[in-house]
């Protein structure tokens, strides 16, 4: 199948590269169920009774469990968008301790989501497990989609975890490591012979008395001071 030029440029693009790069779609996963739970709540999740006006959770008129599902997705949301800027720069980052910061603090908020979810899915599951049959009217879809995208957002959370322990042990070495290494190999090789090393010497040849001053090190040859010859008084 050919594939048009215009349209190979545009797959090999750094924009599409990025998009495809598996922490950028668990990304976009996370940030779309977290705003999948914090909506469905917060358009259907309070209802009003049909003896009352006043407007009540629909998870068992826990108002605690709406809000915290609310706000979890919020903030879920938003940490999902920060994190897609910074991994667009992250290739602009030269510090190697700030990326190796930024990737510590990726996994640990990771493990975060991932406990703070677990806890959101039991706690919703039970309040709506709680809540009286035919209470409200309207509602019950909300409740269940929030607390199906609540599992889903464990499992996605899990993954991105998983991703940024993998950046951690795949973090590149330090870069004043390998200039350490390379200024010893030359200190190494410029450094003057020990006097224990023994020096081949050429034993016999014309041009013997040359080739010898030539293969002796310069910190071995003492350079000869030019002597005074007296011319007699006639």
């Amino acid at each position: 199948m050919h594939i048009p030029e215009s349209l190979q440029d545009l797959a090999d693009s750094e924009a599409v590269r990025f998009l495809k790069r598996p922490k950028t779609v668990g990304r976009i996963f996370a940030g779309v169920f977290s705003l999948i739970v914090f909506s469905s709540l917060l358009t259907d999740g309070y209802q009003n009774k049909t003896d009352s006006s006043q407007l009540q959770c629909i998870l068992n008129s826990n108002h605690v469990a709406c809000s915290f599902a609310v706000g979890a997705g919020l903030l879920s949301f938003l940490s999902c968008l920060a994190f897609l800027a910074l991994d667009a720069h992250e290739n602009r980052i030269a510090s190697t301790r700030f990326k190796t910061a930024f990737q510590l603090l990726d996994f640990i908020l990771a493990v975060v989501w991932v406990g703070t979810w677990f806890l959101g899915f039991c706690f919703l599951a039970n309040q709506w497990q709680h809540s009286p049959p035919k209470q409200f009217l309207l509602g019950s879809s909300s409740a269940k989609a929030a607390i199906t995208f609540a599992f889903f957002s464990i499992l996605i959370w899990i993954f991105q975890a998983h991703l940024a322990l993998q950046d951690l042990r795949n973090d590149a070495p330090v870069p004043y490591k390998r200039s350490l290494d390379e200024g010893g190999l030359v200190l190494t090789t410029l450094s003057p012979p020990s006097a224990s090393s023994p020096i081949n010497m050429p034993t016999a040849g014309p041009n013997s008395m040359s080739y010898a001053s030539s293969a002796l090190s310069p910190y071995l040859t003492t350079p000869k001071v030019p002597r005074l010859a007296m011319m007699p008084d006639n």
